[in-house]
């Protein structure tokens, strides 16, 4: 195979694979047990989509084991072939152990277990975590690995962004509680949305705005708009848009948004499209149109079309939601198709028509 064409084809495969940073894992989890000191107490914790070796998820909640109550931590990772990566190498940790494989560590995915003090320390730590070679490749879809899903109490990982929709079904054919990474957008999907409608999937709260670091492999194409190689020669790249998905409570959720009225946005807005003009209605459905999510009317009863970083601030005490302006979903709520002949919330501002970007329809509870 030429070099060239073996190198798009691994960094194909690894276009999913951003490690998350320890800090981010940390400041996300410390905001649940503000809320509930004992969120994670005696509960089972998988970790799939992972690669227990280098992840952070894994040392994290390793590092925590006893200082969280947990009953016990199971990691997995996907099988180097099934990637079609060709850019792999062993670590240590793996060839140095008796049960090293020299054809396993390419075709089959690892468990790492950790429930009990091996070395006899006194405590679980990271240095008690137990390993071995997966039956299959890992990949989360498996029955092996809806096998340790169904054994498992919350489910947190950095799922593949490609898989998004995919990795949700998954969660919820199980009904468990789970912590999971995305991009905003996900929220918009289908398949996602009447989650997020239904208050049974909402945001976490450490993330609401910028760009989010992950670490990638050295294979990596450092094509991103934001990218660095620190002084160990380690890769990381900085992603847009990235937020928490969960079911887990945390404080956040059911504080209200606080607002300015109708009349004060009008007079007092930073933004230029809401200041001294007010808010435009839509062509194709009855409802205004509000470009920014902190230019809410507080005092606006009818139907409002907010952007999808509204669910940043969604408390569901305050807001409904009552459906979403673009596709399907659209269609069954009844707008009708613009000017473009799409099922697209539409509007027309002097003279011109336009279609806004993705837009969550909200209305203020009585």
């Amino acid at each position: 195979m030429p070099r060239s064409l073996e190198l798009r084809q691994a960094r194909a495969a690894k276009k999913d694979e951003f490690y998350t940073q320890y800090a981010d894992i940390q400041k996300e989890v410390n905001a649940y047990l503000e809320y509930n000191p004992n969120v994670f107490r005696g509960k089972t914790i998988l970790l799939p989509c992972d690669d227990p070796e280098w992840s952070n998820f894994t040392r994290f909640f390793a590092e925590n084991f006893e200082r969280y109550g947990l009953k016990k931590l199971i990691s997995t990772s996907f099988a180097v072939e099934s990637k079609q990566s060709k850019w792999y190498e062993p670590t240590l940790f793996e060839t140095d152990s008796p049960k090293y494989d020299k054809d396993k560590t390419r075709t089959h995915g690892k468990i790492f277990v950790l429930d009990r003090d091996v070395n006899n320390s006194g405590r679980i730590d990271i240095e008690d975590l137990q390993w071995e070679y997966l039956q299959g490749d890992g990949d989360f879809r498996s029955k092996e690995i809806k096998a340790l899903r169904d054994e498992a109490d919350i489910i947190i990982t950095n799922p593949p962004f490609s898989l998004f929709r995919e990795f949700v079904a998954w969660i919820f054919e199980a009904n468990k509680q789970f912590l999971i990474l995305g991009n905003i957008n996900n929220a918009c999907y289908k398949e996602v949305f009447p989650l997020m409608q239904c208050n049974k999937m909402w945001l976490g709260p450490s993330i609401s705005s910028g760009d989010r670091e992950f670490r990638v492999p050295d294979e990596y194409p450092l094509e991103a708009a934001g990218w660095r190689i620190d002084d160990e020669g380690i890769h990381y790249i900085k992603v847009k848009g990235v937020r928490w998905f969960t079911n887990l409570e945390h404080g956040r959720h059911h504080e209200p948004y606080k607002l300015m009225t109708m009349a004060e946005n009008i007079k007092y807005s930073k933004h230029k499209e809401v200041k001294g003009i007010g808010y435009l209605h839509y062509d194709n459905y009855d409802a205004i149109d509000v470009p920014h999510s902190d230019a809410i009317p507080s005092d606006y009863e009818g139907v409002m079309g907010v952007p999808v970083t509204f669910f940043d601030k969604y408390c569901p005490e305050q807001y409904e939601i009552v459906g979403i302006g673009t596709g399907e979903l659209a269609g069954a709520l009844g707008i009708k198709k613009n000017y473009r002949g799409r099922t697209d919330l539409a509007l027309t501002k002097d003279g011109v028509s336009s279609c806004p970007y993705s837009r969550i329809l909200i209305r203020k509870k009585q």
